[in-house]
């Protein structure tokens, strides 16, 4: 019955360790790639490091340290999905490739360095959100799309009235659809000022729909 180093163990064990505590705050917020997906990346990562010097030269150990690097990137990208205008999973994309970092660092014996960037891991996953509500606080940025009726003449009117309440616009355009004309504007600015652009829409009867 073979007898496995105690290091090796401990390498597995840590790897364990350390996905399933970023995963963890994966699943709390319920991301996709959540507890047993990020235990399985650093597992992984670690396992490939391990065994990776017992093919051979420094080569081999390189080109599998490279491969690694490539598959993850692969699959963080599998992660990353458009929203209409938004971009989401980029947060878990970015974790699944940290993650992989890790169990390359445990493969490779590097503990403290790894113990280090797990504590501020995370730090960011756990603290930096709140520092994100407080800058969405200050401004949001937000597409607008208001239908009017085709040969409308209010379209500049209703475009001045976002930079009235005090919103940036971004980019403007205009679109001649079945329904009417659409001017779609792309703005950043407070919440606030999106609120007060929203209220002074709304009753306006000339417009037939707004989406934002």
């Amino acid at each position: 019955m073979p007898i496995f180093p105690p290091e090796d163990l401990l390498k597995l064990g840590l790897a364990v360790l350390v996905g399933g505590l970023i995963g963890g705050e994966r699943e709390f917020r319920d991301k996709s790639a959540g507890l047993r997906t990020i235990i399985f990346i650093t597992l992984g990562a670690a396992l490939f490091t391990m065994l990776s010097p017992l093919l051979g030269d420094n080569i081999h150990t390189a080109r599998v340290a490279a491969n690694i690097v490539t598959g993850i990137g692969f699959l963080g990208a599998g992660a990353i999905i458009r929203e209409g205008t938004r971009v989401a999973g980029l947060t878990t994309a970015s974790t699944i490739w940290l993650a992989a970092s890790l169990g390359m660092g445990i493969g490779a014996g590097q503990y403290l360095l790894v113990g280090l960037a797990t504590g501020l891991i995370l730090l960011i996953l756990w603290l930096f959100p709140l520092l994100e509500h407080g800058i969405n606080l200050l401004r949001e940025a937000r597409t607008y799309e208001v239908l009017l009726p085709l040969h409308s003449q209010r379209a500049e009117e209703i475009r001045e009235r976002f930079r009235h309440v005090g919103l940036r616009v971004l980019t403007q355009k205009e679109q001649k659809t079945r329904e009417g004309l659409v001017l779609v504007v792309s703005t950043i600015g407070r919440p606030r000022n999106h609120a007060r652009l929203v209220q002074m829409l709304l009753p306006d009867s000339e417009i037939l729909e707004l989406r934002y």
